[in-house]
């Protein structure tokens, strides 16, 4: 028996139809048509698209390989908000893209043109006054001015990259077409402005990406298109000349916001600081270090007074000009450090109310008198090299840091005292080690061939050193005395008359 035919009497002509058919969708998606941006959360990720609410009765859907990176990886999840543009309606289906791709030719172009879609295209040469651009297989041109938001300092950075652009001008079906990117950027940065003003507020903490340098700090975008400037003073909380030393191009960085407003031409003017989005290295720093300890550090500046040592991110020190070195007097820091460099310092005091912490290089080096009672004993020969000749001596350095005096009222003592006086600052001496003054810091010497040193050859003990001396001493009184009372030469006197009597017999 035949198939029944189906009855086309009730059934609506072709135009009726296309009209039920936009009616139907009229009545699910509202008043949606191709080229409207559609901003939504994706609702759902299928093997091959994605779909997006698009706060109608209908849906969007949107292919999945748009939002792949060079990798193959999803750049989105569910839950996340996304902007599309309508590109097509497909029965009861929202067809959504980044923007117009494939070979759609002049008409496609020109239903672009005409709904304000954006057309992906790439740039393909740099010329005088802008660029060539292929679009859908026709050659478009874009000023240099609508290549970028930002100046473009090189432009040949642009060719070779596929951009979205929106079409401003088609002409003769086609030949002529004019394009910018820039009126997307803005437009899409316009948007951001208005969600990122509606959801943050100064003090918010939020995520962002370094996207461009200035000499003044770092931009980061903290929304499609919206930029935020954070000052070389905020990057980090060690100190830095430029930008690049505290973050990179492409690095995602957490930021607080401190301020927005607007310049004088309106455009959005956010302040931002990666460095306060964490916490306070000063905070931690009475758990970290303590006074009389050693730590590793680097110089970071020099001033006339000191040298500021960073011992941690964020935590300065200041090793002032008299904490340098035990071995000399330093007229200036640098003389004894550069900026840059690498120490070990001791902390001899922290003070955290006003953020400060006074730091020593001569103490972590060692004092060198804790041992000079061990290395120079009393009564030694020792050999030093001659730093300065005063009238009341020679100051003689004997090790790194630990110099001595001998004094010129014992260089009479000398065997040959005229050796001495020749010596000149640079000079290897042999000295004697005749006093030690540790908690005073000084050490007095004695030449080499004094009384002392002829006693000590000789055997004789300190005590009876000191006799002798004295017996000496009486002696001389003795002396005075005699020719004193006899108006005469006393002792030595008589016997210089009888040797001269015995002379003239």
């Amino acid at each position: 028996m035949a198939d029944k035919m189906p009855d086309t009497k009730d059934m609506p002509a072709e135009g009726e139809f296309a009209a039920l058919m936009e009616a139907s969708l009229a009545e699910r998606g509202g008043e949606i048509s191709v080229g409207d941006r559609i901003t939504g959360p994706v609702i759902a990720v299928t093997d091959t698209t994605i779909v997006v609410d698009t706060g109608t009765k209908l849906d969007g859907v949107a292919d999945k390989a748009e939002f792949l990176d060079e990798n193959g990886a999803l750049t989105l999840a569910e839950g996340e908000t996304v902007t599309l543009y309508v590109v097509s309606l497909r029965g009861d289906e929202v067809v959504l893209s980044k923007a117009l791709t494939g070979q759609g030719g002049a008409e496609a172009l020109r239903a672009a043109y005409e709904a304000g879609l954006p057309v992906e295209g790439k740039v393909t040469a740099s010329r005088k006054g802008g660029f060539d651009v292929d679009i859908l297989h026709r050659r478009a041109f874009c000023p240099v001015s609508q290549i970028d938001v930002a100046f473009t300092e090189t432009p040949e950075s642009h060719v070779g990259q596929t951009y979205s652009f929106a079409i401003t001008t088609f002409e003769r079906d086609g030949k002529n077409i004019v394009v910018s990117r820039r009126k997307l950027q803005e437009q899409e940065r316009a948007e951001s402005e208005l969600r990122f003003l509606e959801s943050v507020s100064p003090g918010d903490i939020i995520p962002g990406v370094v996207a461009r340098f200035a000499a003044f700090g770092a931009f980061v975008e903290v929304a499609p298109g919206l930029e935020g400037l954070v000052h070389l003073s905020e990057l980090s909380w060690s100190r830095c000349e430029k930008a690049e030393d505290a973050v990179s191009l492409g690095q995602a960085v957490t930021v607080k916001v401190l301020s927005f407003d607007r310049d004088k031409k309106g455009r959005p003017r956010i302040s931002l600081s990666i460095k306060q989005a964490g916490p306070d290295p000063w905070d931690s720093v009475g758990e970290h270090f303590n006074v009389g300890e050693k730590v590793e550090g680097k110089v970071v500046r020099l001033a006339d007074f000191g040298a500021f040592v960073e011992i941690a991110p964020g935590i300065e020190g200041l090793i002032h000009v008299s904490e340098l070195s035990h071995t000399r007097r330093i007229a200036k820091p640098g003389d004894v450090v550069s900026a840059g460099q690498a120490v070990t310092v001791a902390i001899k005091d922290i003070d955290l109310a006003k953020r400060r912490i006074s730091l020593s290089l001569k103490e972590a080096a060692g004092d060198p008198w804790e041992k000079v009672p061990e290395t120079f004993a009393l009564d030694s020969t020792v050999e030093g090299v001659v730093e300065n000749r005063q009238q009341y001596g020679l100051f003689v350095n004997l090790a790194p840091g630990v110099t001595g005096l001998l004094p010129a009222s014992k260089l009479r003592d000398a065997l040959e005292p005229a050796a001495y006086d020749k010596v000149k600052p640079g000079d290897t001496v042999s000295v004697i080690v005749s006093e030690i003054d540790a908690e005073k810091r000084k050490i007095t010497l004695g030449p080499v061939g004094g009384t002392k040193e002829r006693e000590i050859r000789d055997g004789g003990g300190k005590r009876e050193r000191e006799r002798e001396s004295d017996d000496w001493k009486r002696y001389v009184k003795k002396e005075k005395a005699s020719q004193a009372a006899s108006g005469g030469f006393g002792l030595l006197g008589d016997k210089l008359q009888e040797a001269m009597a015995r002379k003239k017999k």
